[in-house]
């Protein structure tokens, strides 16, 4: 399918990314006046996918019509779904994920950005909905849908906003975040409960904001969507390539010879790539946004993105500063001891003040954990210890 068709789909395409929820909604109020409705701002519900990037936040997700069924997570015609090779844990949520583009593509595209997240035009929103099954072993039933987030790029920079489902299946704009009980049968049969915690509007920043206080995505970056696709509304089957298709509609420029794209390995599957390689892949997913010279764990002295160097892992590293994290560990990893890093013991807390991520989870990410202690099991060597 060409560009021009492209511009025959819809008003917008929707595309949304591992992990998203953006910035402060600190000018929501001044925006649009506590006392005034936003639905009335943001007028009737739009015919075709599309968002004002000079409004305020809408009162109704629906208002944007990203949607074919919301129940179902079914694009609308021109927006495009897509997946990432590893996903950010979130206690267990399932995960769709779109991009919406200004003029559906036809304007500027997403342009190629090597080792960075794609840049995405002004106008651009990331969208990223959470759910959850209500038996695992059968996929035919209808899911729990939580929340979905929204990242927009506004002409002064990318602000994020959370929606919270209602038990109509319509989802409201959350401010404050919000705390939402579930109940559902994993793939074991067993029942679960928890309580899942939808971010609020200041926390955002504590993923997404570098170094000069900029906000920025996080999950478009080439080595994570250099892989198979899910169906678009009105295509035949599964997308090859993502990046090569997004190429083929004109809505992705400036990217090298194939040959040269960047690929992570799947973290959870073996014939993606060596254990080290897999080990990688999961921490540039779940630990870099915070762990790499620019975020906001960067003064830890890690650097846990999939082209940090070896010495920048932490690898028999004292930690720069002590405390309850440290669990009383001497080197944030202790090459075939894992009961001895620092790591470990952060990902396998779920205290608030020890627990890494320390945002997006309660509970403990028992295949994420099991990796990373394999993969600390399988390194050679030792660390020297340190003075006392």
């Amino acid at each position: 399918m060409g560009r021009g068709e492209m511009r025959r789909q819809g008003a917008a395409v929707v595309l949304v990314l591992p992990g998203l929820l953006a910035s402060s909604l600190a000018s929501f109020a001044s925006a649009c006046g506590d006392d005034l409705p936003r639905d009335e701002i943001c007028g009737p519900q739009r015919e075709s996918p599309g968002f004002d990037i000079d409004a305020p936040f809408c009162e109704r997700l629906s208002t944007y019509s990203l949607f074919a069924d919301t129940g179902k997570q079914i694009a609308a015609e021109g927006v495009l779904p897509f997946t990432v090779r590893t996903t950010l844990f979130a206690d267990h949520a399932d995960k769709d994920r779109f991009i919406v583009l200004p003029s559906g593509g036809a304007g500027d595209p997403m342009i190629w950005r090597d080792g960075e997240a794609l840049e995405l035009p002004v106008g651009s929103v990331l969208v990223k909905t959470f759910s959850f099954p209500r038996d695992a072993r059968d996929a035919s039933r209808p899911r729990q849908l939580l929340e979905t987030r929204l990242l927009v790029h506004r002409a002064r920079g990318w602000e994020g906003a959370a929606y919270v489902y209602d038990r109509n299946g319509e989802a409201k704009l959350a401010v404050e975040g919000a705390e939402l009980p579930v109940n559902w049968i994993d793939e074991t049969g067993a029942q679960r409960h928890q309580e899942y915690l939808v971010p609020n509007k200041n926390q955002c920043k504590n993923c997404h904001e570098e170094a000069e206080g900029v906000l920025s995505p996080l999950g478009p970056k080439a080595r994570h969507l250099n892989g198979p696709g899910p169906a678009i509304a009105g295509d035949d089957g599964a997308i090859a390539n993502q990046l090569e298709h997004w190429i083929e509609l004109g809505v992705l420029t400036n990217a090298p010879p194939k040959a040269q794209w960047p690929q992570s390995a799947v973290a959870y599957d073996a014939s993606s790539g060596t254990l080290e390689q897999r080990a990688r892949a999961w921490l540039d997913v779940s630990c870099s946004h915070c762990h790499n010279p620019r975020g906001a764990a960067r003064t830890s002295g890690l650097d846990l993105s999939l082209s940090a160097t070896p010495a920048a892992l932490g690898i028999c590293k004292p930690p720069v500063a002590t405390g309850r994290g440290s669990a009383g560990r001497q080197f944030d990893i202790v090459p075939g001891k894992p009961d001895e890093s620092i790591i470990m013991a952060r990902l396998e807390s779920t205290e608030p003040e020890v627990k890494m991520p320390e945002l997006g989870r309660t509970l403990v990410d028992e295949q994420g954990v099991k990796l990373i202690r394999e993969w600390i099991s399988s390194m050679p060597g030792n660390c020297a210890p340190t003075a006392q």
